[in-house]
């Protein structure tokens, strides 16, 4: 589970973003949507909180594709605060990216046991 803080207020309380991804060659790192050549990314999100100029909203990326949350939070029309490849403008002047994970879930890998990382988001 991710936590954002995104340009702009989401009219939707919840929702889901099925775009597929494919890394952009000339301009790697950075990934682009490609409804031809990409592959699956599907992320859920629900909103937090709508402020005057931003929203706060909770992620919850179903694929693990690089940049996905990024790419696919501008894709709606709702970059990530502090995105310096994806977000512009004034939403781009932050001193950091504004996506923090929140939980993490994993399986140990020596004997598969599952355990849950959390850390508040500072953000």
């Amino acid at each position: 589970t991710y936590v954002a803080r995104v340009r702009g207020q989401m009219r939707e309380k919840i929702g889901t973003v099925d775009l597929p991804l494919i890394v952009d060659w000339p301009n790697r790192p950075r990934q682009m949507v490609d409804h031809q050549n990409g592959k699956q990314a599907v992320t859920d999100w629900r909103v937090s909180r709508v402020l005057e100029f931003e929203t706060r909203v909770r992620l919850f990326p179903k694929t693990g594709r690089s940049h996905q949350l990024r790419v696919h939070m501008k894709e709606i029309g709702h970059p990530i605060l502090g995105d310096p490849f994806y977000a512009e403008g004034e939403a781009r002047d932050f001193p950091r990216l504004m996506l923090h994970s929140e939980k993490l879930r994993i399986r140990h890998p020596d004997g598969g046991v599952g355990m849950t990382f959390t850390a508040k988001a500072p953000i």
